[in-house]
């Protein structure tokens, strides 16, 4: 088949356009003709060696097509039934042909635009998990998220007014980004480097209940500075790949606040029945038009480095999806 791997880790330069092996499902498991992949922050880590993955490896964390092939004991989905899939734990969604375990793929109706849904497994499954089972978020709390025109946050703002935030707030790194965020569920957007002299105002003085950070450093520390008693500080990225910030136990149980992480691949790889159910509620919230994922650009799989370079320049507005040959 044909794929995108990474031969080396090093910059988007490295992504090489290969024939390879194409992988066959084991017990549990399934086998997608992948049709389209989404392309996310997390395929740059693996690519710059941040995350210890063996090479060549086929990167990937999403996918839609078609079933291929079913493993043993898989008997609620059919050869040639369109599905969209988190293929996170097995990597993979940039080859024409894809392996999943079997609860972390999603059926589709017939006349589904794969394209579409290819983009949805990652970032909207996530923003349920992090709200719904991380945050715990409850009717009328206030909601911070950091980096609201991006993949994720695009779908944070729209599932806190869903699971009925009363206030969402939402930040950006650049002014040509405001008008973006502002689309997708937010009640006011602005600039991350404004935030610290803003939250008083935009409050009430009360601070935020939960606050989302995909961003780290600097992002991190004014979160949780921002945090009302009893907030809850979720981190579940560090895009600025700035060095680790430090809470002390004692700063945590003074202030009442809380400070959880959330990583969708991990819990992935432990927990596929805990993931299952909400990628599906996911993806039928996107389905009936209660959620709206927007495509920046369906670009051709030999782009992948192009998309990468996009993705890592901070000036991609959508995502970013991958057509197979």
């Amino acid at each position: 088949m044909r794929a995108v791997t990474i031969p080396r880790f090093g910059d988007a330069e490295v992504l090489e356009y290969a024939e390879v092996e194409a992988p066959t499902p084991g017990p549990g498991q399934v086998a997608i003709d992948v049709t389209h992949a989404g392309v996310n922050y997390a395929e740059i880590l693996f690519r710059q060696g941040a995350v210890d993955v063996p090479l060549p490896y086929v990167p990937g964390i999403e996918a839609a097509g078609r079933v291929r092939a079913l493993g043993d004991g898989v008997t609620d989905l059919r050869v040639g039934q369109p599905v969209t899939a988190l293929t996170m734990t097995t990597g993979g969604g940039y080859g024409e042909v894809a392996v999943t375990d079997a609860q972390l793929v999603a059926p589709l109706p017939d006349d589904s635009n794969l394209a579409l849904m290819a983009a949805v497994p990652s970032n909207s499954t996530t923003a349920w998990l992090v709200l719904g089972e991380v945050a715990r978020l409850r009717k009328g709390e206030r909601v911070l998220v950091h980096a609201a025109a991006g993949g994720v946050g695009s779908q944070l703002g729209q599932v806190a007014k869903l699971l009925g935030a009363g206030q969402v707030v939402g930040t950006v790194g650049s002014p040509e980004k405001l008008e973006k965020a502002a689309a997708f569920g937010y009640d006011k957007i602005v600039l991350r480097d404004e935030l610290a002299g803003s939250v008083e105002e935009l409050t009430d003085g009360r601070g935020f209940d939960v606050a989302i950070d995909p961003v780290g450093g600097a992002a991190r520390r004014a979160s949780f500075d921002a945090l009302a008693q009893g907030g809850r500080l979720v981190a579940m990225g560090n895009a600025s790949g700035a060095d680790a910030v430090h809470f002390d136990a004692n700063e945590l149980w003074f202030s009442g606040k809380g400070v959880l992480g959330f990583n969708l691949g991990a819990l992935s790889g432990a927990r596929p029945e805990a993931v299952a159910p909400v990628l599906r509620r996911a993806v039928d919230a996107v389905l009936d038009g209660g959620m709206r994922v927007e495509v920046g650009e369906v670009l051709a799989l030999r782009d992948a480095a192009q998309a990468h370079r996009r993705i890592e320049s901070g000036r991609s507005t959508g995502k970013l999806v991958l057509a197979m040959p």
